[in-house]
């Protein structure tokens, strides 16, 4: 797997910016400090001490970038999780069992994906209240209906496999079926499915920032520091420039690693079903 997704060039160059981006962010702690301010050098250019210049409070641009990756990063995973702990049961429900439950369960994902997410991640933080976990929240709900179409579907095409009637066949339970016979095989999209909201849940983490209802100062986002760089953008140029130079790159990478799992698992085909046979008697 990780060798087809290496072959192509793009989801290579996506994951080599993408490691450097999560060492950057691991490290910034030990390397820089977003907060220090210097006011005698608001707004001056890149210098030698600052190499992407500073803000209207004197801290450096690229301390805060880095910063800002941890944000947008921890946002993204917790978005993950979040959106997978709901989304992969429901959808594992409603494709293995299909009927009432299927309907009631699918109708229920139909109501958050007719909601605009955007609005609805504003409308929980309006009664949550701006913190950090208030937008990992939002961002992660609004990423279960993905989850549960994806695993729904996926379960309907295992459903009817000759390993998954096998396990049945041999007394194995629903739950034994979903849990270590269908599961497995449905990783593949799943995965793929992750590196797809990663980049979504970073896009509308920035934009909630953007907006002035995401995570509140002084903590660096990507977002709210595109917002007060477009009052100062004649003034700072790099200042907007900067992050929003990062956030295209990791939108665009993660991008690329999504397309090339998606391909190398196209590639690799059934051979998940192979290992089901041998391991899934109950």
């Amino acid at each position: 797997m990780i060798g087809a997704l290496l072959a192509r060039r793009g989801a290579a160059l996506g994951l080599l910016f993408l490691l450097a981006l999560v060492l950057l962010a691991v490290g910034a702690p030990l390397l820089v400090d977003p907060l220090a301010q210097d006011l005698a050098s608001a707004l001056d250019g890149p210098t030698g001490e600052h190499l992407f210049g500073t803000d209207e409070l004197g801290r450096d641009i690229l301390a805060r970038v880095v910063y800002g990756a941890r944000t947008s990063l921890l946002t993204s995973a917790g978005a993950v999780v979040i959106a997978g702990a709901i989304g992969i049961p429901i959808g594992l429900m409603a494709g293995y069992f299909g009927g009432w439950r299927d309907a009631v369960l699918m109708r229920a994902v139909d109501v958050l994906l007719a909601l605009p997410g955007i609005l609805f991640a504003m409308a929980l933080i309006a009664v949550l209240g701006r913190s950090q976990a208030a937008a990992l929240v939002a961002v992660g709900i609004t990423g279960i209906p993905g989850f549960a179409r994806v695993v729904r579907a996926e379960t309907m095409s295992l459903r009817s496999r000759d390993f998954v009637t096998a396990v049945e066949s041999f007394g194995g339970s629903s739950t034994y079926a979903l849990v270590r016979t269908i599961l497995p095989n449905a990783w593949s999209p799943i995965l793929v499915q992750a590196v797809v909201l990663s980049a979504v849940a970073i896009l509308l983490e920035a934009a909630l920032a953007f907006l002035g209802v995401g995570i509140p100062p002084p903590t660096p986002s990507w977002g709210d520091m595109l917002r007060a760089g477009q009052t100062y953008i004649y003034d700072s140029p790099t200042y907007a420039v900067l992050p929003g130079i990062v956030l295209t790159l990791t939108i665009l990478s993660l991008d690329s690693v999504g397309r090339g799992l998606a391909a190398a698992m196209i590639e690799r085909g059934d051979t998940m079903v192979d290992v089901a046979v041998e391991g899934g008697r109950p």
